[in-house]
């Protein structure tokens, strides 16, 4: 199959297409290489190579950020999207597009399905959702895969920051009251690769399985135990720790629907996250 990743130089863009280049025809773009909020040359590329997918990796992701800078994280995460929705239509190509558990506003207390109603309560994820909408208003045939947490080798990320953190500093306070569930990148690329061969077009959730959810208290627990460090975890409230946008309280992802129509069994997050450890240098 003849797939084209959009931000391939990514953290997640990296690793779907080292996982995609074993069994498929990959034509990966990094941003630099590829702007998705440029029509004309998404028009150029799609309609000369003529993908049978199109996996977008491309995205603001900058949280806090987006407050401010509204009309980029909406033209990337927005029109960026409808023009590759647009695109893909007209050139007969699915899109997969890959986005977040913050379209969920985190007032339920049981993991969200993607049948639920969504309500974003920050800029970044209005931007996804809207991202989200234009797909399903341009385009028959689509995959969008929410996913939360991400880490992994090709960027900057939590446990990145809490293992240079506990080299530094003797204490951290982590909050303890926002759940979730971590995902490896290199997990998730596995269930892309998985979701777009099956033919079960819709939304999908895709994490790393914690049953109910862990806190990022916890995800730091963790993280500073697999590597033996003595900093000591402390567990904070959000109202401890500001942040110019709000996160929802709860946004675990509700991946059985996936695990029933494609078959992709999530591994166990404390597995993946010492697998992950372990690779670093």
């Amino acid at each position: 199959m003849k797939v084209l990743v959009t931000g391939a130089g990514g953290m997640l863009g990296s690793d779907l297409t080292e996982t995609l280049r074993g069994t498929h025809e990959v034509l990966a773009f990094t941003h630099r290489e590829l702007d998705i909020t440029d029509r004309s040359a998404l028009r150029d590329l799609i309609s000369a190579e003529r993908p049978e997918v199109v996996v977008n990796c491309a995205a603001y992701t900058q949280v806090d950020r987006a407050e401010e800078e509204r009309e980029r994280a909406y033209l990337v995460n927005g029109l960026g999207v409808q023009n590759l929705a647009l695109l893909s239509e007209e050139y007969g190509a699915v899109l997969c597009h890959v986005s977040t558990d913050y379209v969920f506003d985190g007032r339920k207390n049981t993991p969200y399905t993607p049948f639920d109603n969504t309500g974003p309560i920050n800029y970044y994820g209005y931007t996804k959702l809207a991202g989200e909408r234009f797909i399903q208003w341009h385009m028959s045939r689509f995959y969008i895969v929410r996913t939360s947490w991400l880490y992994g080798a090709g960027g900057g990320n939590f446990v990145k920051t809490i293992l240079r953190l506990s080299r530094e500093r003797d204490e951290l306070r982590v909050v303890d009251d926002q759940r979730g569930s971590p995902t490896y990148t290199v997990n998730l690329s596995k269930a892309i690769e998985r979701i777009i061969t099956s033919g079960a077009f819709g939304i999908h959730h895709v994490t790393d399985h914690t049953g109910g959810g862990i806190s990022w208290y916890e995800f730091a627990r963790a993280i500073v135990d697999l590597t033996g460090s003595k900093t000591r975890v402390i567990p904070i409230t959000t109202e401890e720790f500001p942040t110019p946008a709000r996160r929802p309280a709860y946004s675990v992802l509700d991946t059985s629907f996936t695990e029933i129509s494609t078959g992709y069994s999530p591994p166990d997050w404390y597995d993946s996250l010492k697998n992950f450890i372990g690779t670093l240098p």
